[in-house]
């Protein structure tokens, strides 16, 4: 008999974890791939499913699991370089793994330390048989509270943390100081809509479950649905190396997640001692900082080079020092670790009381939470951990670090005290990024004023172009069809005057002199007769889009706030000017179908795709070859569904790719002709169907 040592210690793993069963038997479960690749995981228990799940996800995106895994662990820099190395300091800063370690066995209950150990289980048995395609040496076997770490790193990322880390980082604080948190960020997406017989033309309820996210990487979307004997009954999205749904819809409910943008993390200001280093004052003393170092190794061609920072540690948290002195940060995204956990009984949830059960748990440490059943109920809550701060502070502001005042203790506000929507007389909720204070019809929609203004959550002002354009679209109808659903969803167009926060006045450009810019006097013609659509045969969009990115490198080059009162007319035509002088080098024109410019691109396929930041069907591109754009983020994974008049579901979603990332798999980009043309897929919760109509039905290893 071969001996493993391999085989040894993975099992010593599984065996010992915090008291967890046996190993899983793998005759429990079963993975049934439909015609697109998507796989349906059968169990018998729910950690049956989570070992089923983790091996579906590491046959499809094994690389990108790793890669997360690798930067929950400050290990990613030495597999991608540079770009993996400033995420490993980002988990260096926010101290993942020591608060993992620290707190992992407080945190979970026991049922879902099982369900960890069971994911983690599947991840090192799949590492375990396909050696060649592990990346580095002593990555595996991994932990549940790798898991974790994986899962909190995510979350935190999804709470903009890394905002404040980058400010203090490459921003003089005189400057930092001068903006307010949500100003100092780029823009971004996800839309949700939830409509219920109040306002549907056939009395059914309908939700739209659409997230902007990068369409590769880390933080893309990854389709399954997960099914056991023990409840589980869910399909929807989760990320590479996420062991939970993170939003889907099982037989009697669904909703979606958007990022929201209250205040979720303070920043410090130390007050140093005069003469003794390290000393900072706090209250009627000193404390003394701990340095520690972070070292991480960035692969630089066949070498891998180490690199070490120093940070410090303070009663508030992690310290950095930059040229304006010493900055403390204070979350609570890395304090309470149970977030996946309440996604799992979210998963799990059969009614809207249980699902308010779940939601009511309060870990969920930021995120807005868009919500619909087939009972007909709706409701959006905006969550958040929220301490309990002195209301006399400024905590959008840089905070004195010299006080306990400030020192908040790791006691959270429950989420009845957050904004929250149940079954408004409008029959509507949406969100698409804005304020939770503009979120259905004026009369009914909450009042800013109502609520703890610590929070920070952004006022009825701060409403972006997607919040003005399906308020818009929304209202225009009485009652809505399932078309008319669906057009609001894939909209593609700007407020005919740009009312966005985001550089909210490209009118400056319509309105600039062609005597005064005889060299762009076509340009700005061709500005002015744009109809300010970004669908995919638009003939003026591409300069208005090339013209938006030089802007928004101008920003991110000087530092300023993302807004059009930080620029000058001077910027606005500075970047008009780079725009034509692209176009006429790589077009010779300045005016073609936008499809013919922004492409959507994977393996063998390249196709012109519409779409622009902040419409509602949202794309973001990058430069790609022959002056060309490519997608990047936007309109990523996509699940409308349709609650019928006896509750039952109809589902149809689209992935922007497909199921794989596997450039040999036929499901690499299979569903991209799908999605370009904003069309979806039918997909079903019934196992008999599913078994009717596999692709494939196997066991995992």
């Amino acid at each position: 008999m071969k001996f493993s040592f391999w085989s040894l210690f993975s099992g010593l793993v599984v065996l010992c974890h915090f008291g967890s069963n046996a190993q899983i038997n793998v005759s429990n479960v079963e993975i049934v791939r439909d015609s697109w690749g998507v796989p349906h995981i059968f169990g018998k228990t729910d950690a049956d499913v989570a070992y089923g799940l983790a091996w579906a996800t590491c046959e499809d995106d094994f690389k990108t699991v790793q890669h997360l895994l690798l930067a929950a662990n400050g290990r990613l820099g030495e597999v991608t370089g540079k770009n993996g190395a400033l995420l490993d300091f980002m988990g260096k800063i926010t101290r993942v793994s020591d608060e993992v370690e620290a707190r992992y066995d407080d945190s979970f209950s026991p049922q879902y330390k099982d369900y960890l150990d069971a994911y983690a289980e599947g991840l090192n048995r799949f590492a375990e048989t396909h050696p060649k395609e592990v990346l580095r040496k002593g990555l595996f076997p991994v932990t549940p509270q790798d898991v974790v770490k994986c899962n909190t790193l995510t979350l935190i990322f999804l709470t903009n943390v890394y905002v404040e880390i980058q400010q203090i980082f490459t921003r003089s604080i005189v400057l930092y100081e001068r903006n307010l948190k949500y100003e100092g960020n780029l823009p971004d997406g996800s839309n949700a809509f939830a409509f219920n017989k109040n306002k549907t033309a056939n009395g059914h309820t309908y939700l739209a479950i659409n997230s902007h996210q990068p369409l590769e990487g880390l933080f893309s979307w990854y389709e399954a649905h997960l099914v056991s004997e023990e409840g589980l009954n869910i399909l929807g999205g989760t990320f590479p190396g996420g062991a939970n749904i993170f939003h889907g819809v099982n037989e009697h409910l669904g909703w979606a997640a958007t990022l929201n943008h209250p205040d979720l993390c303070d920043v410090y200001k130390l007050e140093m001692h005069p003469k003794k280093k390290l000393l900072y004052k706090f209250d009627d003393g000193y404390e003394e900082l701990v340095p520690f170092k972070a070292k991480v190794k960035v692969k630089l061609g066949a070498i891998r080079l180490p690199i070490t920072r120093k940070f410090y540690i303070s009663k508030h948290g992690t310290v950095i020092k930059n040229k304006d002195g010493y900055y403390a940060l204070r979350f609570p995204a890395n304090m309470d670790l149970a977030g996946t956990e309440q996604l799992y009984h979210m998963n799990k949830a059969t009614s809207f009381t249980e699902y308010n059960k779940a939601l009511e748990m309060g870990h969920f440490p930021g995120t807005n939470n868009v919500y619909a059943d087939g009972e007909g109920n709706i409701q959006f809550a905006s969550l958040g951990l929220f301490a309990f701060r002195d209301s006399s502070y400024d905590w959008l502001s840089v905070l004195p670090g010299n006080t306990s005042k400030t020192l908040w203790e790791e006691k959270f506000h429950p989420v009845s005290d957050l904004p929250r929507y149940v079954n408004p007389r409008s029959g509507y909720l949406f969100n698409t990024n804005g304020s939770p204070f503009v979120a259905t019809a004026d009369e009914d929609n909450l009042q800013s004023t109502d609520f703890n203004p610590t929070f920070g959550y952004q006022d009825e002002a701060k409403i972006n172009n997607r919040t003005i354009r399906a308020k818009r679209l929304i209202s225009s109808y009485d009652k809505i069809a399932w078309e008319d659903f669906k057009t609001i969803k894939y909209d593609q167009k700007f407020n005919s005057k740009m009312e966005s926060y985001n550089i909210n006045n490209m009118d400056v450009i319509a309105n600039l002199s062609t005597i005064k810019y005889p060299d762009l006097k076509e340009a700005i013609e061709v500005i002015r007769s744009w109809n300010h659509s970004a669908d995919v045969k638009n003939t003026e969009a591409p300069l208005l889009i090339f013209t938006f990115n030089n802007l928004v490198d101008i920003i991110m080059s000087t530092g300023m706030q993302y807004a059009s009162n930080s620029l000058s007319e001077e910027q606005y035509v500075e970047a008009l000017r780079k725009a034509q002088k692209h176009m006429k080098k790589h077009f010779d024109t300045l005016r073609l179908p936008f499809g013919d410019v922004q492409k959507h691109v994977r393996g063998d396929k390249e196709i012109g795709v519409g779409g622009a930041p902040d419409v509602l069907a949202a794309m973001m591109s990058k430069p790609y070859e022959n002056g060309k754009l490519k997608t990047f983020v936007g309109d990523s994974y996509i699940i409308l569904v349709d609650f019928d008049n006896e509750g039952k579901p109809t589902i149809r979603t689209v992935n922007a790719f497909g199921a794989s990332t596997r450039e040999d798999s036929p499901h690499y980009n299979d569903q991209m002709e799908l999605w370009v043309e904003q069309k979806t897929k039918l997909m079903t919760l019934d196992k008999t169907e599913i078994y009717e109509n596999a692709e494939k039905i196997y066991q995992p290893e």
